[in-house]
């Protein structure tokens, strides 16, 4: 089921149905609205005459799941059948649909479900308390006596759907504080219901992006510089123009833009185009460059994150230390569908208006930054939210990046509705990778084999650096994103320090999926296993001793029962194991690895335990799960973005940037922790224990630490 189409919006707004508007920061009702109209000054949750329920969803959609977990959240609360429910994507407005942790519209950092929890949960119990008190008064029994199951309001012989009370309802007063369930009431949270999206993605009715086509509309393609920081100086138009189907050329300052009737045409004519490029300013260095100079960085203490204790005196009183130095590359987002937009420019006495389609992550982020580069008020700008096809973070930028060079496209060919999509090598090639980062730690254990101290130091980019974003994102000259999992560790060290280098360069960086943690979790992980091993303990047990938290024991306790851990494993196979909190989750995982033919790792099977709150839906939680799995398996083995001769990227599409193929997926066993805690984050937890899960095995099966990911590079030979 999807979002109603326009006209059915229409027509309902104009009739007598029922919209809960609920300002809501965390939970608190705002204001009842006049009688036959919305209610203001939000609106959550629709009830139409036709019994249908639209859920308004506020964060992006691809494949991650919010629809159907904050739709759950509404239905359960309201006593709705799931077969009624359907969604609408929510228009950009701050006030009405931000973020509530991060005050403005925005999805990221596993907060969907998080933030909206207890603001869905109010939405679906004040519509519920308003239908059964329209059933009291239109039957004059007492409230407290009104039922409400699937979908049906009753009192003994009388029974009413949503969709007949739902005029009576549009008339009372919002109540303030509308009664929630309690955790044994539930009868959809906690359950697998179908995802609600699933049948439109099945039967083609969703709309992505790609699917949407314009009257007149044109097609348009990108060349961008070689190398980061480059710029155009001059072009030779004509065999571009000369191209059957293209229409147009222009230089906007991100590139060279060819407009033609279709999208093979606008290719064909992108690659005909002779640019000469100014990179005077270009990032001309290497990967192995930055590398060394990261290196250099992070062998000293770099500025203070956070100390305990006297870490120098631990490690020169211990009886065995040991130091590692890892390496972690640049990385793409890679998502199927790449970046795009379809921008309509108003004309005539609409010229300060524009409708852009797109699946946008930071809602008013972008419309805020393409009205500021189209020369329009914000008020002028429609986004029509769509489907989006993977992100993994891409699709919001502390700049908005694309919206500003996607409206600069359209600015350039004002004739006509601009259809705006990047090839797979302008995305894979596009900058805001991963960035790339250097760890040196260094750690000692005593004569019991206890550890002592950990000196952790980090060098890395900082994508806050030098945007809008730089103020909220580094505060006393750190950045948090890029030390989250080493500083507040789930881990109490006796004696330890974190440091940090804030490392420049050209390259455009941005968070990838769970962000620091793809790289924190490895270093302590594996840094962590070798010195449970160099002291003669176990695994478990010894991390078990250092954790500060129950709840990470928790995870950790049940993965080790579900891979039975401890027991021999297979000939020429080992076990691997790692644990980490993100997001405000905890995830265990035990990784059973052997040797490829390749030489690298074949994991056979995963098994990951999770506590994230209270499992609004445990079968999208699995799915993010063996997702996370999948997407870091893939990038732990085999991917990585290198910088060669001039600063060029020398990766372009999927037969050079390698990723996961469907063959190589383990077999993955996932176990929820059950919990009355709220929820906290699922779309990117999963992810960081695997690598370092792997590695752990790798290291007992081969006898070597690998500290330069991917597992495929040079190093690791």
């Amino acid at each position: 089921m999807t979002a109603l189409p326009p006209a059915s919006r229409r027509e309902f707004l104009a009739s007598s149905g029922l919209v809960i508007g609920l300002a809501l920061p965390m939970g608190r009702a705002a204001s009842a609205a006049a009688p036959g109209a919305p209610f203001a000054p939000n609106a959550f949750v629709r009830i139409a005459a036709d019994d249908s329920v639209t859920v308004v969803i506020k964060h992006i959609e691809f494949g991650q799941g919010p629809a159907t977990g904050l739709s759950t959240i509404v239905a359960d609360e309201l006593d709705a059948d799931w077969g009624q429910m359907s969604i609408e994507f929510a228009p950009a407005n701050d006030p009405l649909y931000k973020n509530l942790m991060f005050g403005t519209m925005g999805t990221g950092g596993s907060t969907a479900i998080a933030n909206s929890w207890m603001q869905m949960r109010n939405a679906g119990a004040a519509a519920r308390a308003m239908l059964v008190q329209a059933a009291a008064k239109r039957w004059k029994v007492p409230a407290a006596e009104v039922k409400v199951s699937k979908g049906v309001v009753s009192h003994g012989k009388n029974q009413a759907r949503f969709g007949e009370l739902a005029a009576d309802a549009a008339l009372l007063p919002v109540p303030e504080k509308p009664v929630l369930k309690t955790p044994d009431q539930f009868t959809l949270i906690g359950t697998d219901v179908p995802k609600i999206d699933s049948l439109a993605k099945s039967n083609g009715t969703a709309m992505f992006t790609m699917d949407i086509a314009r009257p007149g509309m044109v097609n348009a393609a990108i060349l961008h510089p070689p190398a980061f920081g480059g710029t155009v100086k001059s072009v030779d138009k004509a065999a571009a123009l000369a191209v059957s189907g293209v229409v147009a050329v222009e230089t906007i300052p991100q590139g060279v833009v060819v407009y033609a009737k279709d999208t093979f045409a606008a290719m064909k004519g992108r690659n005909a185009l002779k640019v000469e490029w100014d990179l005077s300013k270009a990032e001309k260095r290497s990967t192995e460059d930055l590398v060394k100079t990261y290196k250099a960085a992070a062998a000293t203490p770099g500025k203070q994150v956070e100390v305990k204790g006297d870490v120098a005196g631990a490690l020169a009183g211990a009886a065995k230390t040991i130091e590692a130095t890892y390496v972690f590359p640049f990385l793409a987002h890679g998502p199927m569908e790449p970046m795009d937009a379809v921008i309509e420019l108003g004309k005539g006495p609409d010229k300060n208006r524009a409708d852009v389609w797109m699946g946008s992550q930071f809602q008013v982020g972008d419309m805020t930054a393409m009205a500021k580069a189209l020369g329009i008020p914000f008020e002028g700008m429609t986004l029509h939210e769509q489907f989006a096809g993977g992100s993994f973070g891409r699709r919001a930028t502390p700049d908005q990046d694309f919206a500003v060079e996607a409206a600069l496209a359209a600015k350039a060919h004002p004739q006509a509705p601009v259809k705006y999509v990047w090839s797979r090598e302008n995305d894979i090639r596009g900058g805001r990778y991963r960035p790339l980062v250097v760890h040196t730690v260094k750690g000692g254990i005593d004569a019991k084999g206890d550890l002592v101290g950990w000196d952790h130091v980090v060098a890395s980019q900082s994508f806050f650096a030098n945007t809008p974003m730089a103020a909220m994102g580094i505060k006393d000259g750190i950045d948090g994103s890029i030390v989250e999992g080493v500083a507040e560790s789930s881990y109490a060290w006796p004696h330890y320090r974190v440091g940090l280098h804030i490392m420049e360069n050209g390259v455009p960086t941005l968070w990838w999926r769970s962000v620091g943690n793809t790289h924190t979790a490895y270093a302590v992980e594996t840094f962590l296993d070798e010195l449970l091993a160099l002291g003669g303990k176990d695994a478990v047990e010894g991390r078990i001793a250092l954790m500060k938290e129950d709840r990470a024991k928790g995870v950790l306790k049940r993965v080790a029962e579900m891979a039975d851990w401890g027991r021999k494993p297979a000939d020429g196979h080992a076990f691997g194991l790692a644990m980490h909190k993100s997001f405000g989750s905890y995830v265990a995982q035990v990784a059973e690895v052997s040797k490829g033919a390749d030489g690298l790792p074949k994991v056979h099977k995963i098994w990951a335990a999770v506590d994230c709150g209270i499992a609004v839906n445990p079968n999208v939680i699995r799915a993010q799960l063996e997702g996370g799995i999948g997407y870091g398996l893939g990038h732990a083995l085999y991917s990585e973005l290198t910088l060669g001769e001039g600063g060029r990227v020398a990766q372009g599409n999927f037969d050079t940037y390698r990723s996961l193929r469907i063959g190589e997926m383990p077999d993955v066993e996932v176990a929820i922790i059950k919990s009355g805690e709220n929820p906290t984050g699922v779309g990117e937890p999963g992810l960081p224990p695997l690598a370092p899960a792997v590695a752990n095995a790798w290291r007992k099966l081969t006898g070597k630490a690998v500290r330069r990911l991917p597992f495929a590079h040079g190093e690791n030979a």
